[in-house]
């Protein structure tokens, strides 16, 4: 087990990105191969908003043959069923990597070429099934079976003009914000070169569908089909579910942060712990040297599931704003002390999981009863923030996820229930004014705060169980928004601004002069009372109000809660 000292002395570096240096190379499972080709891609924004495209009436399958009358034409070779993480190596499995791609049989052969064996990629076979059409599977994350919704996988030898069709065949849950218009994207690496282009969304014919037709097999999954035409001839292109945002991503960021003079005075990057294949889990102190008053605390984590990489680039922008010269921002340095971890789950993040951590279970389950030895970010950031309320309190915790059906940014917060009134409508407050600071991106009616029993072991409430009275989480829709007259996907624009609007909303939240507040509790209060149809009670008291009461009467459903 790793100690640390008090806040003010926390654990020096290793493994850490240095200023100038080489980046620490990430450790992978010896089970796993991998190329040692870099992948980079440009960060670009479309100009123009990219639309969700037209849903089908009925989510039908389109005509396609199985996979037992196809050809497999990449083969990943997946971890043996039953295995259990046992030890990492920078690289994974020792020596070169297999041919895991079928070779091509000249230059008139129009196959694509896949790979999906670099960081956070996930593909695990395809199998040609047409001239230009392709059955695919994910890789469940790594010692499990289960949890196949991330995807980002490598395609060459492209054709232009030909409509391909490409199926994922084994993709777990039943709704799905693809049902609903959302596309998957798309990188092409001659239109990043020579035009500047980096993702963006593509596909037409897009379908979201359970499977069972004849010759499936897997009848109890269900199958995401788009077609597309690829921008270039013999292009090298790229496909995900959402904007990739790896670990190296993280230490790269890091690395520029500690190079900067400016930055690096009121920012330490330091180790929190390490992940169970060896990665370091980073944990950022930001705050202002100059202030000798007395700081509450903000917590901050992302990534705890490694397919929400939204989370990363939201979290990155929290921490673009934070380490600003703007008044803002030095503002906020002045007030508080941020405790930051963006990205809790490295090891997911690195071998491409959807949820997981290599001990193939949910971090974002185990912050009640996490040990050291299998979920050492989890633990560690307990930890951490239980010797923080010691000292000082926690205004904030916030952990940043993503979505994959329900579109728009919300949050989920913690309504116990038996509190005093007064309590149970400050916890709305929050996300409310957040609303106001986004509200082409936030749905507060899509916030909920019921404590459900599935939920007890995750981040936001084992902290508002230790005493952190404001702690959600921070959902971001795979999808985009559907508010203020928009109708289209989320860019990385949007998603980094959303740690901009936390940002400003904290400083609302915290303003000394309590006009803001008094004015949202005071729409929290009707507004629920709208919802409830009625007066909440004897005395007009909240706290006789059960939360499932509250809950039941807010628009929607909340078993779409995926935190």
């Amino acid at each position: 087990v790793q100690h640390r000292g008090s806040l003010g002395e926390p654990r020096g570096l290793f493994a850490a990105p240095s200023p100038g240096g080489l980046l620490p190379a990430p450790r992978w499972p010896v089970e796993c191969e991998v190329i040692q080709e870099p992948i980079e891609h440009i960060e670009w924004v479309p100009p123009e908003p990219e639309p969700f495209c037209q849903a089908p009436s009925m989510e039908q399958a389109p005509a396609t043959l199985g996979e037992e009358q196809g050809i497999v034409v990449y083969n990943c070779s997946p971890v043996p069923h039953g295995a259990c993480f046992t030890r990492a190596r920078v690289g994974g499995a020792p020596g070169p990597p297999s041919s895991a791609a079928a070779p091509l049989e000249g230059p008139q052969d129009t196959t694509l070429l896949f790979e999906s064996r670099f960081e956070s990629g996930n593909l695990q076979r395809a199998v040609k099934v047409g001239p230009y059409e392709y059955v695919l599977r994910l890789r469940p994350d790594l010692f499990t079976t289960k949890h196949t919704q991330w995807f980002y996988f490598r395609v060459q030898n492209t054709r232009r003009d030909p409509l391909y069709r490409f199926t994922i065949a084994n993709l777990a849950k039943p709704k799905s914000l693809y049902g609903e218009g959302m596309r998957p994207l798309l990188y092409s690496q001659r239109d990043a070169q020579s035009y500047g282009i980096g993702w963006r969304r593509i596909g037409t014919d897009i379908r979201y569908y359970r499977g069972g037709g004849d010759g499936d097999q897997d009848p109890a999954a269900f199958h995401l089909s788009w077609t597309m035409r690829f921008p270039h001839d013999d292009d090298t292109c790229f496909f995900a579910h959402s904007y990739p945002y790896t670990y190296t991503d993280l230490q790269r960021y890091l690395r520029a942060l500690m190079g900067d003079p400016v930055r690096s005075r009121y920012c330490a990057v330091r180790a929190l712990c390490r992940s169970l294949a060896g990665n370091t889990v980073y944990v950022l102190t930001i705050t202002s040297t100059s202030s000798t008053a007395p700081k509450r605390a903000v917590v901050l984590s992302a990534r705890a599931h490694p397919g929400e990489s939204g989370g990363s680039w939201a979290m990155r922008g929290c921490l673009d704003f934070l380490l600003s010269a703007c008044a803002d921002a030095r503002l906020l340095r002045h007030l508080f002390i941020f405790m930051v971890v963006p990205m809790l789950n490295p090891d997911g993040v690195v071998v491409g999981n959807s949820r997981c951590s290599l001990s193939g279970r949910d971090p974002n389950r185990a912050y009640g009863t996490a040990v050291p030895g299998v979920f050492p970010g989890v633990w560690h950031l307990r930890a951490m923030v239980e010797r923080v309320l010691t000292e000082r309190e926690v205004v904030l915790y916030c952990d940043f996820h993503g979505h994959s059906r329900k579109n728009n940014i919300f949050m989920y917060g913690c309504d116990g229930g038996g509190t005093g009134a007064g309590l149970r409508l400050h916890q709305r407050i929050f996300p409310l004014m957040f609303s106001k600071n986004a509200p082409d991106k936030f749905s507060f009616p899509s916030c909920k705060f019921k404590v459900q029993r599935s939920k007890l072991g995750t981040g936001r409430v084992v902290m508002w169980r230790l005493g952190v009275s404001n702690s959600y989480t921070m959902e971001a829709a795979f999808g985009g928004s559907t508010l203020g007259g928009r109708r289209s996907h989320f860019t990385v624009q949007d998603l980094t601004a959303l740690g901009c609007h936390l940002c400003d909303t904290l400083l609302d939240f915290c303003d000394p002069h309590p006009a803001k507040f008094q004015q949202c509790l005071s729409e929290v209060d009707a507004l629920l009372r709208q919802r409830l149809g009625r007066d909440p009670g004897s005395g007009g008291s909240w706290s006789d109000v059960s939360p499932s009461e509250v809950e039941s009467s807010t628009s929607g459903s909340d078993s779409s809660v995926s935190d």
